[in-house]
């Protein structure tokens, strides 16, 4: 079981993520944009990070930047869906921010769950 910070401005999203990673026991601490995400942080409580990449005001990319920076090692799974761009662009700069894995818009919940237990196994 792992404890995931999960962040995505949309509701729905969010809440279906949250349900699905609850179901394989994980815990799942939800936050609804960056500012609130790098606040609920807590370093060595927090094993995977979990972020969507473009919301408003600041995004994805700064909380693995601030993460980062800080020189936490938590893990971190970048998904984007990248707007009328694509997700690769976003996706490949949350890569070279140092977002462990990335993950494209739409994806399978079993793809997450895997990509999870990978991360903390």
């Amino acid at each position: 079981m792992a404890t995931i910070l999960l962040v995505d401005d949309d509701e729905s999203v969010r809440e279906m993520l949250k349900t699905a990673l609850s179901r394989f026991r994980h815990s799942v601490i939800d936050a609804s944009s960056a500012k609130e995400a790098l606040a609920r942080f807590k370093p060595g409580v927090i094993d995977v990070v979990v972020t969507d990449i473009l919301m408003p005001d600041e995004d994805g990319l700064t909380v693995i930047r601030k993460l980062r920076d800080g020189e936490s090692d938590v893990k971190i799974v970048a998904i984007s869906g990248g707007g009328k761009a694509g997700p690769d662009n976003y996706l490949n700069l949350a890569r070279a921010l140092g977002a462990d894995r990335v993950i494209p818009k739409p994806f399978s919940i079993n793809e997450l769950i895997g990509i999870v237990e990978e991360l903390t196994g």
